[in-house]
């Protein structure tokens, strides 16, 4: 009987944190039964019903627990969310150790594998003689921008958003330094020092895993491969996504059983992703003057600028729509408040087209499903995706937003005519059908599970020595 091999993982708080890196464990376990895993899970204040619900989900050979929550309280007022993130694993440290210390003294563990925003937990891993791996949930091109970043501190002077050339990170498609992720826009910050520091643990680790895969990233990939030069392990192990579940019944889905194959732009900002009233008025307008079937996630409007977490949930969504919105475009379109089951309603013949926050998940769930998109970037590294998405893989159209940050209903009427209508459209939907079928092939035999059967080859190895 094979021996088992034990596997830690630490997650980030947060759903949107703790489901890519547990459906790494699910793939793990899956293809190797002799795996156990045990998710250690930091959260800010109680953990939302959504992760104990997923948490009850697992297999029995993966494990899950629960940290002591940290308070809100102990932070200081309006401290941005990836910092609120990142101090409450700060803070969750003296737990993680005690669980890690625990483990250890009941069995070997072979690998410590750990969320990007618990990259301080990979201190741990010599203590108690476990490889160390950093869990990326995005990008080749997030590796390579972190892992570039010292360099490119040490010759850019001044902020990135006022560069007046490209950034050339190697093998990506050029970027200009407004397009970088937030927390690295003001040097100064406390946010650019917490992933400063990020990325130089990263060239420490023993590994980094990757939720992408050779064929949608292939240059970026050759490219980290050469600069890390064997020095650490690259395994780019995807598309890992969340299989859906929702009721047949759904209401989304009997309406689009409706529509004609194709036909409806599917219109969502992620689980955390929040406009302006001023914002969605002219997203409303630009859907009713495109002509075209949607459907549309609304949530309610940010009291801020592009708010990245909402909490006003409660509110009904509905009622900030423009005055007679829904009665006009009952014939054409479907609002629906706050969620959806997107993984359906991407994989449904009469979706079309994607107009998406540029999340990796939602980004990775389009691509599977050969869904090409319209890039509505809000936050985080979300600019840089829908560079990847419209410059680089050209699957996606990217609306011109105005000097205040708004994109305007007749650009918004137009990015969707042109992607739904028209030949350019047509071509994206062709290049991502073509996406999509390297990424079942990835899957199924080819780059992806070479790269996780090695993976665990090499961790298989170690626990037998």
């Amino acid at each position: 009987m094979a021996k088992t091999v034990h596997i830690a993982v630490v997650c980030s708080p947060g759903f949107s944190h703790l489901v890519p890196i547990t459906e790494f464990t699910k793939r793990l376990v899956k293809l190797h039964p002799n795996f156990h895993c045990t998710c250690i899970i930091p959260s800010l204040g109680s953990p939302p019903q959504s992760s104990i619900a997923y948490l009850r989900t697992l297999p029995s050979n993966i494990d899950s627990i629960l940290l002591p929550p940290i308070s809100k309280e102990q932070f200081p007022e309006g401290l941005f969310m990836g910092l609120q993130i990142q101090l409450t694993v700060t803070l969750s440290l003296p737990s993680i150790h005690e669980v890690l210390k625990s483990l250890s003294s009941k069995f070997r563990l072979t690998a410590l594998v750990a969320d990007a925003f618990a990259f301080q937990v990979l201190e741990f891993a010599k203590e108690f003689h476990a490889l160390s791996y950093f869990y990326i949930p995005g990008s080749a091109m997030v590796v390579s921008l972190l892992l570039h970043l010292p360099k490119l501190d040490e010759e850019v002077s001044g902020e990135f958003k006022d560069l007046a050339d490209h950034i050339n990170l190697p093998g990506c498609v050029p970027l200009l330094g407004v397009d970088l992720p937030d927390l690295i826009q003001d040097r100064s910050s406390k946010a650019y020092k917490s992933i400063f520091e990020l990325a130089k643990a990263m060239v420490t680790a023993d590994g980094i895993i990757m939720n992408t895969f050779l064929e949608m990233e292939s240059g970026a990939i050759r490219a980290l491969e050469e600069s890390v030069n064997g020095k650490i392990k690259l395994y780019p192990v995807g598309p890992i996504t969340q299989k859906g579940s929702s009721n047949e019944d759904d209401e989304c889905l009997r309406w689009l059983d409706k529509q004609p194959p194709c036909s409806v732009l599917y219109v969502s900002f992620g689980s955390g992703g929040t406009l302006s009233q001023h914002q969605i008025d002219e997203l409303a307008l630009g859907l009713e003057l495109s002509g075209q079937r949607f459907l549309w996630v609304l949530r309610a409007p940010s009291k801020l600028p592009n708010a990245a977490y909402l909490e006003t949930a409660e509110e009904d969504p509905l009622q900030f729509l423009p005055k007679g919105f829904l009665e006009r475009t009952k014939e054409k379109g479907l609002v629906v408040a706050s969620w959806a089951p997107q993984v359906q309603i991407l994989g449904h013949s009469s979706v079309g087209g994607f107009l998406s926050h540029c999340g990796w998940n939602s980004i990775l769930e389009s691509v599977q499903e050969g869904v090409p998109l319209i890039t509505w970037p809000i936050f985080a590294e979300q600019r840089m995706n829908a560079v990847m998405l419209a410059e680089g893989l050209k699957v996606a159209l990217r609306p011109r937003f105005d000097e205040d940050g708004i994109v305007e209903k007749e650009e918004i009427a137009k990015v969707i005519k042109c992607l739904m209508e028209e030949e350019i459209g047509k071509g994206m939907r062709q290049r991502m059908m073509t996406l999509k079928g390297f990424t079942a092939q990835a899957l199924k035999d080819g780059s992806s599970r070479q790269t996780l059967l090695q993976l665990t080859s090499e961790w298989e190895n170690l626990s037998e020595n």
